[in-house]
């Protein structure tokens, strides 16, 4: 059984105890979670002790840093044996990349908060690496070294889960500069639990409903070849939720592709980094603010662009002036698109995105 410090009495106590076998002397024993309670406790260095009938009630508890034990009814000590590492860790991933594009990139969903803070790791014509399960988040930064290195996939794998204790707990894939592809999964991971590799892509998941999930990620990635890659992961998440998912449930979804200088202002390597940490429906939230990241930061080919002749020219001018932007039309154009986070769509005016048109006219 794990201990916990018991508040700042130098004294530590399971993070899991039958009522009445515990001495809870001096702590702030509560029936429920309350934000502003736990808060005071936690400085005044009180020790926290939370009832709980339930292992989602337990898990919801131990998730607070200022609980130091979880008392169970004499009629659940079951509860004492929970396993917490299977209720908190089960995830699903693809690692992939596009060559012809230059782009790498990792799609996530678990149920577990801010998912994308752990399993997400990539850099442009270096690799991109999912880490999860029971996470080793080294295996990120520490991977991406290697690979740099000039290691293929598989070799990273080798090398990162041989130096690991912890190797039968984790779940991981990468896939390298070239589009090689490697997936490990530990003898310990719960089921079901595994991985499948291909051309440009390494899926895998733990605490799945089945190995339909994994199989729905690899052939969709498959399928989609042409399109984007930042979609084609998407797409990919949503076939494997389709196909049955994480068993315990939605809670956060992460994106993350990269490609030389294709961030903000080519100043930056991301080219789309967007992570939903809490969320119910996860996926859904994750493919709306996508649509949003597309809206301001992506890019409509020139050719598309549309002419600025007299007469648009005089409605922008009118529009722009609606919503308090006056004088010369480039200048008043572009201040108006900084304010709406829309001025890497705007280069003067003698032709418009038309998203950037779409917009100012949605407003007025």
């Amino acid at each position: 059984m794990r201990e916990r410090w018991f508040g700042s009495t130098g004294r530590k106590v399971p993070q899991i105890a039958v009522e009445g076998e515990l001495d809870t002397e001096g702590a702030l024993v509560l029936d429920e979670l309350d934000e502003n309670t736990l808060r005071a406790a936690f400085d005044e260095g009180r020790p926290v002790v939370v009832r709980a009938g339930s292992p989602e009630a337990v898990l919801e508890a131990l998730k607070r840093p200022e609980v130091s034990s979880v008392l169970v009814p004499e009629e659940k000590r079951d509860l004492l044996d929970i396993d917490l590492i299977r209720m908190t860790y089960g995830t699903y991933s693809i690692a992939a990349c596009d060559l012809e594009a230059g782009r790498w990139g990792v799609a996530t969903q678990s149920k577990f908060l801010a998912v994308g803070s752990v399993v997400t790791w990539a850099e442009p014509h270096v690799g991109a690496i999912a880490t999860q399960a029971y996470a080793n988040p080294r295996y990120g930064p520490e991977g991406l070294t290697l690979l740099r290195e000039g290691l293929s996939a598989q070799e990273v794998v080798d090398r990162l889960t041989a130096a690991d204790d912890g190797r039968e707990h984790r779940q991981l894939g990468i896939v390298d500069a070239e589009g090689r592809a490697a997936s490990f999964t530990g003898s310990e991971c719960h089921d079901w639990a595994g991985g499948r590799t291909g051309d440009g892509y390494a899926a895998q998941g733990n605490i799945l409903v089945s190995g339909e999930t994994v199989e729905s990620l690899a052939e969709t990635f498959e399928r989609t070849a042409g399109r984007p890659l930042a979609e084609r992961l998407l797409d990919c998440l949503d076939a494997a939720q389709e196909a049955g998912g994480d068993s315990r449930g939605q809670q956060s979804a992460a994106l993350l592709v990269v490609q030389k200088d294709s961030g903000y202002a080519s100043l930056s390597d991301v080219l789309v980094g967007l992570r939903v940490d809490d969320h119910p429906r996860p996926l859904e939230e994750l493919r709306r603010i996508y649509g949003l990241h597309q809206a301001i930061f992506g890019q409509t080919p020139r050719d598309e662009w549309v002419p600025v002749d007299e007469e648009l020219g005089a409605e922008l001018g009118e529009r722009l002036a609606r919503l308090g932007y006056e004088g010369e039309l480039p200048d008043a154009l572009f201040r108006w698109a900084g304010n709406e986070n829309l001025e890497e769509r705007v280069a003067g005016a003698e032709a418009i995105d038309p998203v950037v048109l779409d917009e100012l006219r949605r407003q007025t």
